[in-house]
């Protein structure tokens, strides 16, 4: 990789069914929510208008999972769930999510190289809009950085990753200079009314 390229901060950003397997670039821990202690290892904030997210660890068929449930519907209310225990520059993250409901929108997401609720990268589906987008979050204002149609279906599991790496079932690929460095935490992240259920965290280091 030359001098050029490494001025770059390439993302790579995948959707997979619930039961196609999980690529990740570099080895990668696995967080589950079995227990309530693991929401010890998260800190809640929220960006936007709104309510602050509800975050909660819930029973379901499949077992326990992390889960978003207030409905407030400000379509500018970014609820956001930030991993403690990591922070890297680079980094690959996904997470296995169900979109419940929602009437504004019906999202997932994860983020990377968090430094504050104002400044991240994230990658979201929308179960409403039926697409996968990447996004830059720089003091507040998000623009979008890759974007694909694609079918997010509404209850059903999928998986959402991002690596900053040119690896992995990627749906796109995409450069950005933005944050060309800085370290940051992960996470988990919804929009608005969505009421989403996370579970099977992967968190792995690329620096």
């Amino acid at each position: 990789m030359n001098a050029r390229m490494l001025q770059y901060l390439a993302l790579c950003v995948f959707l997979l069914a619930a039961c196609g397997p999980t690529a990740s670039p570099s080895p990668a821990d696995a967080i589950t929510f079995d227990t309530l202690r693991r929401l010890d290892d998260f800190e809640f904030a929220t960006a936007g208008d709104g309510k602050p997210g509800e975050w909660s660890i819930i029973e379901n068929d499949a077992g326990r999972v992390l889960a978003q449930l207030d409905s407030d519907p400000a379509d500018n209310r970014f609820p956001l769930a930030i991993y403690r225990p990591f922070s890297g520059r680079d980094a690959y993250v996904s997470i296995r999510f169900m979109t419940i409901s929602g009437e504004t929108d019906q999202a997932a997401g994860v983020f990377v190289r968090f430094t504050s609720v104002d400044d991240y990268y994230v990658a979201r589906a929308s179960a409403l809009e039926n697409n996968v987008g990447l996004y830059r979050v720089v003091a507040g204002k998000r623009a979008m950085i890759g974007y694909m149609e694609v079918n997010v279906s509404g209850q059903a599991w999928h998986t959402l990753g991002i690596a900053i790496c040119f690896d992995g079932r990627e749906l796109f690929v995409a450069t950005d200079r933005r944050f060309p460095g800085s370290p940051g935490k992960v996470g988990l992240w919804t929009k608005a009314d969505s009421m989403t259920w996370f579970e099977s965290l992967k968190i792995g280091s690329l620096d």
